[in-house]
């Protein structure tokens, strides 16, 4: 009756020696949404090919390509591999351990050892075993389980930081891509400027020659010429590096990528979807990623105040001995083991107390982490959102400098016919509708770019699918 006595007494010891767990800053259940003066239309939550809306197939084309093939989509498909691996490690860890053991040994007795050799009558004997070694750990407590719970929410956290590095990568590709349009078609406005410029020069010649203009009024042309170029190089060279950019983002050369096609750009009218500021905790793969590491340090902290309780393991062997190898299959070699063990560290120097503060800290770390990218996510949604409006605003303004433009061409023409005038007054107004042109060719970039951050900072058709406990 004293051996359960000694156990009800470890135990007890065991529970004294626990440290009381420890609550860490408090998870944020909201998106702290600062949208003060943002008016944008219901919509619904981007689906997962969110560039799809967009209907060109060339872009979809690339954003496959950079997924199908990208370093940092590799890097995460590698780190989703290794973790789904420590799953199988830990599961396999806590299971039954069966083992076949085999031995066999010559031996030879000491002629001055315990028992003489001469009243045995040999010195040299065999010595053959055979046994099942079966061995099970009991998880009373929850350690083991505690270790496979870690490992899969790490595999979770790894699979969802893998979306959120494909919609980071897709969302740059978009951007690059849409870019290149742009850059395309501001320089086709960029070389008209620079023929009306020089159109301009001639006739400025023309009339410096005549005494009709100063010669100030030329070479303000020719700074006008040497503006309008330099802004040429600028747009080729940003169209060349953005051909650059997408090469490196889908991982190729930049003869490989297809053919860039130069096209308008699409019409876009974006919107957020109705309660973003709480359903935005469970769209966004880095929100989602976080929580799932606040579960395994959670599990990690289970695991090792686990270990302030004893383990009780079983063991049984199924063996046969003999020193004969004839008779070792025998009935009468049989040398079975059956015993249970108990293990209680009483004194470690500190190490479980050390691990315990480490598993607190780093829980606390994590709850802190997912605390930032809320709060990111709640930046980089309000600031997609007022991007989204400001180019919604600016277009009505640009629209209306571009009709402006357009009358003031129609008047200096109605003049020119007229002969009411020569024909500066109509480059001027040509340069200047070109101008306007070109800053509305800005407004549909700054348009297609905010509806493409939105779609990113609202998770990208991202669900996630199981909540961490």
């Amino acid at each position: 009756m004293r051996t359960p006595a000694l156990l009800i007494t470890l135990l007890a010891l065991a529970a004294c020696a626990v440290p009381a767990p420890e609550k860490p800053v408090a998870m944020r259940e909201q998106v702290p949404l600062t949208l003060s003066g943002v008016q944008l239309d219901a919509a619904p939550w981007p689906t997962q090919d969110w560039w799809q809306r967009y209907d060109d197939p060339v872009l979809s084309q690339l954003i496959r390509s950079a997924l199908d093939g990208a370093p940092r989509i590799a890097t995460a498909t590698a780190r989703i591999a290794a973790a789904r691996e420590q799953v199988r490690v830990a599961g396999a860890s806590q299971g039954l351990q069966v083992d076949l053991k085999a031995q066999f040994e010559r031996l030879r007795l000491s002629d001055n050892g315990l028992l003489p050799t001469d009243f045995l009558g040999f010195n040299w004997y065999n010595q053959a075993d055979l046994g099942l070694d079966i061995r099970y750990q009991l998880d009373w407590w929850g350690r083991q389980q505690a270790v496979v719970d870690a490992a899969l929410d790490r595999a979770h956290a790894a699979q969802a930081e893998q979306r959120a590095a494909m919609l980071s990568l897709s969302a740059a590709v978009a951007q690059e891509y849409f870019g290149w349009q742009t850059d395309d078609a501001r320089i086709a406005l960029a070389q008209q400027r620079l023929q009306l410029i020089d159109a301009q020069r001639q006739l400025a010649a023309r009339r410096v020659t005549a005494r009709l203009e100063s010669a100030d009024y030329g070479q303000q042309l020719e700074l006008q010429r040497a503006t309008a170029a330099e802004l040429l190089v600028q747009l080729q060279t940003s169209q060349r590096m953005r051909i650059v950019a997408l090469a490196a983002l889908v991982g190729t050369t930049g003869e490989a990528l297809p053919a860039l096609q130069a096209h308008g750009l699409p019409a876009v009218s974006a919107g957020l979807p109705e309660s973003v500021g709480i359903d935005l905790l469970s769209h966004r793969p880095d929100i989602v990623a976080s929580r799932w590491r606040i579960a395994a340090a959670q599990r990690d902290t289970d695991e090792v105040r686990a270990s302030y309780y004893p383990d009780i393991s079983l063991h049984a062997l199924a063996g046969l001995s003999s020193i004969e190898l004839g008779r070792l299959l025998r009935a009468g070699s049989a040398a079975p083991h059956l015993g249970a063990a108990l293990n209680l560290p009483l004194f470690d120097a500190g190490l479980r107390d050390a691990r315990h503060g480490a598993a607190t800290a780093a829980l606390t770390q994590a709850v802190a982490e997912y605390n930032t990218a809320v709060v990111d996510a709640a930046r980089e949604l309000g600031s997609a959102a007022q991007r989204v409006q400001g180019a919604q605003a600016q277009r009505g303004a640009r629209e209306q400098a571009q009709q402006a433009a357009s009358a003031l061409l129609g008047s200096a023409r109605a003049r020119l016919a007229g002969g009411l005038t020569h024909r500066g007054p109509e480059l001027d107004a040509q340069i200047a509708l070109l101008s306007a042109q070109d800053a509305l060719l800005q407004n549909d970039y700054e348009r297609v770019v905010a509806d493409v951050q939105l779609n990113q900072a609202l998770g990208g058709g991202y669900i996630d699918q199981e909540t961490p406990q």
